[in-house]
């Protein structure tokens, strides 16, 4: 075959079309111009507006842009939740975008920081929060099991840990989990005890400084100060041992700190002044004993809280109590304390139905306040409750939310009121959603809670402020559908995993054995969480004990 000249085939090869080019008329435009255009665009097209040029990159990462969007989807769902907020005069526009802090509810310290607050990465947050979206690490923080547990707490993105080996730990949270500040006991006047109670102030404003409460098993309790620019840890007080028992619980608030022993004896502290202001000196005063209670029939798992009221401070103790025909039910005793330390009224309420009464005590369903702690209640009419009659596996309590973790798979939600004239804890709402046993549960802020099973593989998140009390969200708690079960980056890689085409299936087995051996699990039911982090206190089959963090950010 002859061959053809090169310039034949040139000849021959069609000519190129040539593309018709549109103005650029969006170039064109100024920048205010083009971000109200795309202040209209769903969140998916705005985000792919992001990868057309560097100019479009910059304007849809405007954080104006992002923060409405933050509000028309955070914000103004839950604020038209709230009765009496809605303006009935102009109806849906009294919730439309503003700057108003009014209008923000407690998403309001975001708006007070200004330029500070990157809008975009809160969305995003926020936005994993909702889908269960987040990374899944694991720290090693002991060789093998402490008696009695690892205690561990969390609060803006610092994890703080205290066992009898290691002593008090702190962790941080943000990139690698790394170790900031240690303390070990025998630094601290050859203070010989094992720890048995943690709580962190969550209260303290101050940026630098972490306050730290730390019960022990002969009856003390310490106070420790964390300095996060020098990050060092530091003793501030020293409490005398006590002959009534170790600490089992332990809460602090500002100026006070209540224990709680095993004996049930709850005892109230108020300091001089707060541990903040001394922290230039090696203690502070001794603490003054404003009231201590003596209970006969709380039961554990047991929930300490401190917070504020209008009346000044309020002492609130959860407990578990047994009836004779229902099974289990919870009870709440509240103290409440003026500015000054003066013990104003401590009230009882129950959540027993009314086809049950409790063992060894009379029914407290209702309580008004009265003006001497020691004289009797007022109690009105018990109501049914649907909550479960299994034994809670744990509590928590954050006003107005109560949350009760049972073995059967489900929770129970409380509804609390107080106020001046009384003390009532609502019918329970049954959870559902767990496939195995719930070990732990934890309620934050804005009606946020996380529920995690006794194998440490079901970790679910709740958002239970308003989705509970409407018909449609209780519509959906019986089918599991209030919940969004998480699942890390990790997890859902390994958990999608099929066997190789001809590979034997006890091939797949072994791997699948191997993984869950190298997993961590839930050791004692502990859970915590801020605004970014989750975390599990975990065991490993190994007896390496974990902490689990899972990161929403």
């Amino acid at each position: 075959m002859v061959k053809r000249d090169r310039e034949e085939l040139i000849d021959t090869v069609p000519n190129k079309r040539l593309r018709k080019t549109l103005p650029d008329r969006l170039s064109a435009l100024s920048d205010e111009i083009v971000l109200v255009l795309l202040s209209y665009l769903p969140i998916n097209d705005l985000i792919r507006c992001e990868q057309l040029s560097r100019r479009l990159r910059t304007l849809a990462s405007d954080s104006q842009l992002w923060k409405a969007a933050y509000y028309e989807r955070f914000v103004r769902p839950r604020a038209a939740r709230i009765p009496g907020l809605r303006d009935t005069s102009t109806s849906d526009r009294s919730l439309l975008y503003s700057s108003k802090l009014s209008k923000w509810l407690d998403d309001g310290y975001l708006v007070k920081c200004g330029g500070a607050t990157n809008w975009k990465r809160q969305y995003r947050l926020r936005h994993n929060w909702s889908r269960g979206s987040c990374k899944r690490t694991e720290t090693e923080i002991a060789p093998k099991p402490s008696i009695p547990p690892i205690l561990v707490r969390l609060h803006d993105g610092v994890a703080v840990t205290a066992d009898a080996a290691a002593g008090l730990r702190v962790w941080s949270m943000q990139g690698s989990q790394n170790l900031v500040a240690t303390l070990t006991w025998e630094f601290v006047d050859n203070f010989k005890a094992t720890p048995t109670a943690l709580a962190l102030d969550c209260s303290s404003t101050s940026t630098s400084g972490l306050r730290i409460s730390v019960g022990f098993s002969n009856g003390s309790f310490g106070v420790y100060l964390l300095d996060r620019r020098k990050q060092s840890l530091a003793c501030r007080y020293l409490h005398a041992p006590s002959s009534n028992g170790k600490l089992g619980q332990i809460a602090c608030l500002s100026s006070y700190i209540v224990t709680l022993t095993e004996a049930q004896l709850l005892s109230v502290y108020r300091f001089p002044e707060p541990v903040e202001k001394a922290s230039d000196q090696k203690t502070v005063g001794q603490p003054q004993l404003l009231c201590s209670l003596k209970s006969y029939t709380t039961w554990p798992p047991l929930s300490l809280i401190l917070r504020r009221s209008s009346t000044g401070i309020t002492t609130s103790i959860a407990y578990a109590m047994p009836t004779y025909t229902s099974g289990w039910s919870v009870g709440l005793q509240e103290l409440q304390l003026s500015p000054d330390g003066a013990v104003l009224q401590s009230r009882l309420a129950t959540a027993i139905s009314y086809d049950s009464a409790p063992l060894g005590g009379s029914v407290h369903r209702i309580s008004r306040p009265s003006p001497d702690p020691s004289s009797p209640m007022v109690h009105t009419p018990l109501f049914k409750s649907s909550a479960s009659s299994a034994k809670p596996t744990s509590l928590s309590y954050t006003h107005p939310y109560l949350l009760a973790g049972h073995s059967d798979n489900t929770l129970t939600l409380y509804m609390v009121t107080s106020n001046t004239e009384q003390l009532i804890i609502g019918p329970g709402n049954l959870l559902c959603g767990h496939t195995a046993s719930v070990s732990g549960a934890h309620i934050g802020d804005r009606g946020k809670a996380v529920s995690v099973s006794m194998d440490g593989h079901d970790l679910r998140v709740w958002e239970l402020e308003g989705g509970i009390a409407s018909g449609t969200g209780r519509r959906r708690v019986p089918w599991g559908e209030a919940s969004v079960s998480v699942k890390s980056e990790a997890s859902c890689e390994q958990d999608c995993r099929v066997p190789q085409k001809g590979s034997p299936g006890n091939d797949y087995m072994t791997s699948m054995e191997h993984r869950h051996a190298q997993e961590a699990v839930a050791s004692n039911g502990w859970l915590s969480f801020d605004e970014e982090h989750v975390i599990v206190l975990g065991e490993k089959r190994q007896g390496q004990q974990a902490l689990v963090v899972y990161n929403f950010a």
